[in-house]
């Protein structure tokens, strides 16, 4: 798990600068492709590994309520059996007690840190995600620059096999006027993509904190145990 957590967190600090310069320079998406691939297959292992211990964390916490019943049970009847003189019952079940107790201790610790691990998984599947929409819309501009470089070096022969360089300048002006409305499209659809992406975001931590409000709550109501 933590190596998987060291790749999606190496993939998230990659500098996106540097491989769009990259790509620029060998004039191909390529590398802008092989990035977007390992981010999408570490998205989804991502997925797995939450559901996993997700899974995990929930029958912990299972184990947990179910021994600390049975401590519950077996408390109540020490008690019992202590006020009917039943010293000898009383000592076994004392000691089957501790047993269920410690148990219930073992199964609380486990799965605190599985929900533990499972939050940094949803964590880093979120800023991967992030991720991967901000490279996609580079991807976007990067495809769009590449065009009009490649249309500039075809309009750039044209003249040179014609010879009449001012008529050929009216039309790679207007080359460059369409491939410029096309980068503008394409910046303005960034931009949009990046208001839904922030929504998104906003939405998930402003749950997160009713959540955290409503748990406040129970707990200050003594719901603590049975909201969980």
């Amino acid at each position: 798990m933590a190596s998987l957590l060291e790749k999606v967190g190496t993939l998230i600090s990659a500098n996106l600068h540097w491989i769009v310069n990259q790509a620029l320079q060998a004039n191909s998406l390529a590398v802008v492709d092989e990035y977007i691939r390992r981010v999408e297959d570490n998205l989804e292992a991502l997925e797995d590994a939450a559901a996993t211990v997700g899974g995990e964390a929930k029958t912990l916490r299972r184990k947990q309520r179910e021994f600390e019943a049975k401590a519950e049970e077996l408390d109540r009847n020490i008690d019992l059996f202590l006020r009917e003189g039943k010293d000898k019952l009383a000592m076994a079940a004392q000691s089957r007690y501790n047993t269920m107790a410690r148990l219930a201790d073992t199964y609380r610790e486990q799965a605190d840190a599985q929900e533990s691990e499972f939050q940094k998984l949803l964590d880093a599947k979120l800023r991967l995600e992030a991720r991967l929409t901000e490279v996609k819309q580079e991807r976007i501009h990067l495809q769009a620059m590449l065009e009009l470089a490649k249309s500039k070096e075809a309009t750039h022969e044209a003249v040179k096999a014609v010879g009449d360089v001012s008529t050929d300048a009216a039309g790679m002006d207007d080359i460059k006027g369409a491939i410029q409305r096309r980068l503008d499209k394409a910046a303005a659809q960034g931009e949009i993509d990046s208001q839904k992406l922030d929504r998104q975001m906003e939405e998930v931590l402003e749950t997160s904190e009713i959540e955290q409000q409503l748990a406040a709550r129970r707990a200050r109501l003594g719901m603590a145990d049975e909201a969980s």
